[in-house]
């Protein structure tokens, strides 16, 4: 079964770095990403970074277990799915910050992944809604970040 992958991207009106910073710190997660519920680093981990594993549960009370797989300030960080919804065979997301002026950057989330049987019979349903929750991630992210002093 052949991945399904999507991207959605949105400008932001401040620096990449305190973009990335703010986006990795599990302290200011739930400030901003309203798709999210619970959002912890595990396994000891105190931040954010290569090797580093989270749980992050959606409002739908969907879990996901993560390992961060690419960690590079300010420009990249990528995670693989640990645990999670059956209805994933395998999940993979990237964040990526492209400064496009000094206090402009470029937020692009990438996400792929594959359905089991019988989800992806709804494949097309289960990317649209995905679609829809990364826009708003986006927007929230944007909206919260832009009105930090």
């Amino acid at each position: 079964m052949d991945a399904i992958k999507f991207s959605e991207k949105i400008i932001i009106n401040q620096p990449a770095q305190l973009i990335f910073d703010y986006t990795q710190d599990y302290g200011n997660r739930l400030k901003w990403d309203t798709f999210l519920k619970q959002a912890d680093l595990i396994n000891g981990a105190t931040e954010a970074g290569k090797g580093a594993r989270a749980w992050c549960v959606a409002h739908n009370g969907l879990g996901m277990g993560t390992e961060y797989v690419t960690f590079n300030p300010p420009k990249v960080t990528a995670v693989k799915m640990t645990r999670g919804p059956y209805m994933f065979s395998s999940f993979l997301g990237s964040w990526n910050f492209k400064e496009l002026a000094p206090a402009q950057t470029e937020v692009m989330f990438i996400y792929s992944f594959q359905l089991r049987f019988p989800f992806n019979l709804l494949k097309g349903y289960v990317t649209r809604n995905l679609q829809k929750n990364v826009r708003q991630r986006l927007a929230d992210l944007k909206n919260c970040v832009e009105a930090l002093p």
